[in-house]
C-alpha cells in the first residue's frame, strides 16, 4: 500500500495557515457579537446589494434634506426675532411720539425725538443681523450687508429736507427717498441684492421661500415715519414748534397704525416656520426608518455567532495540541 506525506517545512506552513484562519474567523465572530453587525455584508445578503443600496441611497438624501432644514429654521428663527424687535421698537415709539405731540412740552418733545435717533440705529442694526455669516436680508448677496447705517442715512434727510417749512413738503420728499423707485432708499440706503434667497429644499419636492429683503415696502413705511420723529426736533433744522408737533405726530401715527405689511410678514414668516419644524420632525421619522432597516439588514443571530465562536475555540485549541505533539516528535519516537 502507497502512502503520502508531506516534508516537516510544508506541514509547519499548514498549520500556521490553519491557524491563521481560524483566528481570522474568530476575530470576525468577535466584532459580530459586538457590534450585532455582520462583518462580511457580502455573504450575509447573499451578493444581493439592491435593498441596502437603496436604503443607503436614501439616507444620503436625507442627511442632505437635514441640514437644508436646520439651515432653514435658523434662518427663520432668527427672522422671526428679528423683525419682532423691529416692531416693538416701532409700536414703542409710536406711542411715545404721539404722547410728545399731544404734550406740546419742547423738552420732551426733544426727547422723544432724540430717542427715535437711537430707536431708528436699533431698528437698522437689527435688519442687518448676520446669521452664521449669512446677512438675514440682504437676498442673495447675503456677503454684504443689508443697509448703511442709520447714521448715514439720517445725515442724507437731512440735507434733502432742509429748507422746508411744511409737513406736507417733508411728507412729500420722504416719501419719495423712501418708497420712490429708483430714490435715495433704493440708491443709497440699500445695499443688498433685489432678488432674494433660493427656496430652501425640505425634501423631495417639498420647498420653503424666504422672500424677504430689507427693501420690503413695509420695512420702509416704518423706517420713514421712525426717520420723520428722528428729524422733527432735530436742532440743525430748526423747525418750528408747531412743525415739530405735526411731524411727531404723523410719524408716531404711521409706526403705530401703519403695520399691516410687517404683521403680514411676520405671519407668512410664521407659516415657513411651522412647515420647516415639520419638515424636520418628518425626516427624523424617515432616517429612524431607514436606519432600522438597515439594522435589520445587516443584523446577526448572536446566539448562532456565539456557538460558532465555541467552535472555533475548541478547533483552535486542538490546532495548538497537534502542534505541540508535533513540535515534540524526535527521530526515535518516530522509529
Amino acid at each position: 500500500m502507497s502512502m503520502t506525506s508531506i516534508g516537516d517545512l510544508a506541514q509547519s506552513f499548514m498549520l500556521r495557515q490553519q491557524h491563521t484562519d481560524l483566528k481570522t474567523r474568530m476575530n470576525s465572530l468577535v466584532q459580530e457579537l459586538a457590534s450585532g453587525r455582520t462583518s462580511d455584508v457580502s455573504r450575509h445578503l447573499s451578493g444581493s446589494y439592491s435593498y441596502l443600496s437603496d436604503v443607503q441611497r436614501n439616507l444620503t438624501l436625507l442627511e442632505g434634506y437635514d441640514a437644508a432644514t436646520g439651515e432653514a429654521i435658523l434662518f427663520t428663527d432668527a427672522m422671526q426675532t428679528v423683525l419682532g424687535q423691529f416692531q416693538d421698537s416701532a409700536t414703542d415709539l409710536g406711542l411715545a411720539s404721539m404722547s410728545a405731540a399731544n404734550s406740546k412740552v419742547v423738552e420732551v418733545m426733544y426727547n422723544v425725538s432724540d430717542r427715535a435717533v437711537q430707536d431708528m440705529a436699533l431698528m437698522v442694526n437689527a435688519l442687518n443681523t448676520e446669521v452664521a455669516g449669512r446677512s438675514l436680508f440682504s437676498g442673495v448677496d447675503s456677503d454684504k450687508t443689508a443697509l448703511v447705517s442709520s447714521t448715514e442715512m439720517l445725515d442724507e434727510l437731512r440735507t434733502l429736507i432742509s429748507g422746508e417749512t411744511t409737513l406736507a413738503g417733508i411728507q412729500a420728499k420722504l416719501d419719495t427717498w423712501f418708497e420712490g423707485a429708483g430714490g435715495g432708499f433704493e440708491t443709497m440706503a440699500y445695499q443688498g441684492s433685489t432678488t432674494s434667497l433660493p427656496p430652501f429644499r425640505l425634501g423631495a419636492g417639498e420647498t420653503v421661500n424666504l422672500d424677504l429683503r430689507a427693501d420690503d415696502d413695509s420695512i420702509r413705511l416704518l423706517l420713514k415715519h421712525t426717520a420723520m420723529a428722528a428729524l422733527a426736533a432735530d436742532k440743525s433744522l430748526g423747525f418750528p414748534r408747531a412743525l415739530q408737533e405735526e411731524l411727531l405726530m404723523t410719524g408716531g401715527q404711521g409706526l403705530s397704525f401703519q403695520q399691516e405689511g410687517l404683521v403680514r410678514i411676520r405671519a407668512d414668516l410664521g407659516y415657513a416656520q411651522a412647515r420647516t419644524e415639520e419638515s424636520a420632525t418628518r425626516i427624523a421619522a424617515e432616517r429612524t426608518s431607514y436606519l432600522m432597516a438597515r439594522t435589520e439588514l445587516l443584523e446577526v443571530d448572536q446566539y448562532e455567532v456565539a456557538t460558532q465562536l465555541e467552535d472555533l475555540q475548541y478547533q483552535l485549541e486542538a490546532l495548538y495540541s497537534v502542534t505541540v505533539k508535533l513540535s515534540r516528535l524526535s527521530l526515535t519516537d518516530f522509529l
